[in-house]
């Protein structure tokens, strides 16, 4: 009898589709967002671009970038079977450098500094008084 059909909850170690693995790790909300992100050159498993077909096994590597921050994750458990949150965390784990690169990342962005844009919103002091000029 195998694990599945006993129901103690272990995967198989049979590849699965990395557009469904993406979606039942809740990398993304549907899988046709993750066949779109790996279609856009977004994720590559073991350092190559990846396609919606290409097959995941326990200890690939996953690269993916989503909004502004890459993730690098090693598969643990290949299931398309979509869970809970919790559940879903044990499919992967993310590399030691990939959670320092995003932190660092994330440090950065919140203590960037505001982008003003000249000539956006009212104007200033200096630009009423060339357009006080040009009016005569």
């Amino acid at each position: 009898m195998s694990r599945e059909q006993r129901g103690d909850g272990a995967q198989p170690a049979e590849p699965v589709r990395i557009d469904k693995w993406l979606f039942a790790a809740r990398f993304f909300k549907s899988r046709s967002l993750a066949a779109e992100a790996i279609g856009g050159g977004k994720v590559q498993v073991n350092g190559d671009r990846a396609k919606p077909s290409r097959e995941v096994r326990p200890g690939d590597t996953v690269w993916l970038r989503l909004g502004p921050y890459e993730h690098t994750v090693v598969v643990q458990i290949a299931t398309e079977h979509r869970g809970p949150a919790k559940i879903a965390a044990t499919l992967y784990e993310e590399t030691a450098d990939s959670k320092t690169a995003r932190a660092k990342h994330a440090w950065t962005l919140k203590h960037a500094g505001p982008v003003i844009e000249s000539g956006a919103g009212r104007p200033t002091k200096k630009d009423r008084r060339i357009i006080d000029k040009l009016r005569g």
